[in-house]
């Protein structure tokens, strides 16, 4: 066997989710139209620059009057190959309404960046989020991230960072996060098809996983659909459990009757169970 219990092809079936989903581009089709909509609804500050190159920037949706508003950070997926920023405008929605101030980060993608510029990009972008906090109506010690596939790894990631070394913050400059669908082994991943573009070696693939890092400062909520492959129910379940056995604070959720691509509209519905999660995290109503 090449990992776990499975030979290459097991293992690339269960990260192969376009093969697993042949209706992957309606869902594509249904977010992008979706935020567009969001964009011209929302009082929404577009492609604001976070770093010097061009796929440093981030999207803000303000609600109205914000004062001392929380702000929550996205991370979009795509497996650090794909999409941008606009595509995921949607997850705004649902939070702008209940009172978030909402960032969407875009960041530069494999094979054009590799996976630690990947991850240093994001981190430049919370630090961004939190010194800019005033500018948008935000409370700068308020601030909270989510991601979903490879976002919900580099969330984690962000959860992990010594906020103090990277760039000066406080320790709890992230005061909770939601992980959706994520990878938190990427010992998975270096071994599977994926890599072909990320080009992971071992310490690589080491270095950036959540699975072996000690849990920050701020809490965690896990959440992952019923109807995933076994592999990204591992991915979360262990995650999870490296963070019960560090007593660190955690909530784990799993979405029945929802895949890969359906559980997001559970965080853009306002009333959808990962919006109602990510609020209740904010002390929002």
């Amino acid at each position: 066997m090449l990992y776990r219990d499975y030979d290459q092809a097991g293992l690339d079936a269960q990260y192969h989710l376009r093969l697993r989903h042949p209706d992957f581009q309606d869902h594509f089709d249904a977010w992008a139209e979706r935020s567009a909509a969001t964009r011209q609804r929302l009082n929404a500050r577009l492609d604001l620059a976070y770093g010097p190159s061009a796929a440093e920037a981030l999207d803000v949706f303000v609600p109205a009057g914000a004062a001392d508003a929380p702000l929550h950070v996205f991370i979009h997926g795509g497996y650090w190959q794909a999409f941008e920023k606009h595509d995921y405008s949607f997850v705004a929605d649902g939070l702008v309404a209940a009172g978030a101030i909402v960032v969407v980060v875009n960041y530069a993608l494999a094979p054009t960046v590799d996976m630690d510029e990947i991850v240093r990009q994001n981190r430049a972008a919370v630090a961004w989020t939190r010194r800019h906090a005033g500018d948008f109506g935000g409370d700068a010690e308020r601030l909270y991230v989510s991601g979903h596939s490879a976002g919900g790894h580099l969330t984690a990631m962000l959860l992990a960072t010594d906020w103090p070394e990277f760039d000066g913050l406080p320790v709890d400059t992230i005061k909770g996060g939601l992980a959706i669908s994520g990878l938190y082994d990427l010992e998975a991943i270096r071994l599977c098809y994926l890599n072909e573009v990320l080009g992971m070696d071992a310490a690589t693939a080491a270095r950036l996983s959540p699975l072996d890092m000690a849990p920050g400062s701020g809490g965690c909520i896990v959440a992952v659909g019923g109807g995933e492959t076994d592999e990204f129910l591992r991915q979360s379940s262990s995650f999870a459990a490296r963070w019960r056995q560090a007593d660190a604070k955690l909530e784990e959720l799993t979405l029945p009757g929802h895949n890969h691509f359906t559980i997001m509209n559970e965080l853009a519905d306002g009333d959808g169970a990962l919006c109602v999660a990510a609020r209740r995290q904010m002390d929002l109503p």
